[in-house]
């Protein structure tokens, strides 16, 4: 079995190469960040598209909106989410979940006892279930909170549910490795609230993305839909074949990699890793972590693959390889 650690398409790099060359022509830079924020806008369906040097960037500009306070998931979202927020002096609340997926009940519940400006969260809970993004917008968009969606994972969505502009007050997203649109740095803010922009309008000119970030992104925005849907077909299709000899956080959800609950899970994840040669970068990560699950378990990131290796053979032999690594008595409860 070979695996490949996923890399922006040769079409994207020679763009880059290109957009490299031809750094002198300032009506060039100018194209290609149009290009760049129209591709992006096209997928999240905002007026407005703002592209920038990381995604961490994208998250800082839009945290810097708020004054006061604003609400995380409790797990399974985005580590910067808080860093971000302690860094501006902002308070950031968590709302419990379910290992990650939003309780709709207890979101209003604390929306209410705690008054955010903000909700913060990433389309998939630890990447492995997406959240009822529509109905978590519609429960913020009464109570006058601003939803604000990490998309790095869901955007490209080709059922609409996730990284959609209809659905998500802000939109901001990491276009770096190995993420949906992937160039290998870069990110955006997508909206169409005019003061999200307004506000953050000094952070967003120091924190540009450049126009070789801007010719990639351009060019593998194109390439989203597909690697999404890939993707989760093949996270499906695992979580199907592993939920039969043993426990997977959220096997019915989509996702972009699977999550295994285990009391031994350095060991297992030490197993799988040893396994699963994959050069340039790794597609095993443990929890507990804040970014997945705060349980024990290994997490298979099928995200970090170049599709073309999510065949059904290979991920026949990923099954076997979870199947026999690791000691038979190593589920958890929760």
């Amino acid at each position: 079995m070979e695996l490949s650690y996923r890399r922006p398409s040769a079409k994207t790099r020679n763009a880059m190469c290109k957009a490299a060359q031809n750094l002198k022509h300032v009506k060039g830079e100018d194209d290609e960040i149009t290009f760049a924020e129209n591709a992006i806008g096209k997928l999240t369906q905002h007026k407005r598209v703002q592209v920038l040097n990381s995604g961490n960037s994208a998250i800082m500009a839009v945290m810097s909106c708020f004054k006061n306070r604003v609400m995380i998931p409790d797990q399974g979202a985005w580590y910067g989410f808080r860093k971000i927020a302690e860094f501006f002096g902002i308070e950031a609340v968590k709302v419990p979940t379910d290992l990650g997926l939003i309780d709709l009940e207890k979101l209003d519940e604390n929306i209410k006892q705690n008054n955010p400006e903000a909700l913060f969260l990433t389309s998939f809970a630890g990447y492995t279930a997406e959240q009822p993004i529509k109905a978590i917008y519609e429960i913020c968009d009464e109570n006058g909170v601003m939803l604000v969606e990490d998309a790095s994972g869901g955007i490209g969505d080709p059922k609409g549910r996730l990284g959609n502009g209809n659905h998500a007050h802000v939109i901001v997203g990491s276009t770096g490795s190995p993420k949906t649109v992937n160039v290998g740095n870069g990110g955006f803010v997508s909206s169409n609230q005019p003061e999200i922009f307004d506000t953050a309008k000094y952070l967003i000119k120091i924190l540009k993305a450049d126009p070789v970030t801007c010719a990639g992104i351009y060019s593998e925005a194109g390439n989203a839909e597909e690697i999404f849907e890939k993707t989760t077909a093949a996270t499906k299709k695992l979580k199907n074949d592993v939920s039969n000899f043993r426990e997977v956080i959220h096997p019915t959800s989509r996702g972009l990699n699977i999550i295994l609950p285990d009391r031994n899970q350095k060991l297992l994840g030490s197993e799988i890793r040893k396994k699963l040669n994959v050069p340039g970068g790794s597609i095993v990560s443990l929890s507990p972590n804040y970014n997945r699950i705060k349980a024990r378990a290994v997490c298979i990131e099928l995200k970090n693959l170049d599709v073309k290796c999510l065949t059904p053979e290979n991920l026949d032999e990923i099954s076997d390889i979870i199947k026999f690594a690791g000691k038979t008595d190593s589920s958890i409860e929760f």
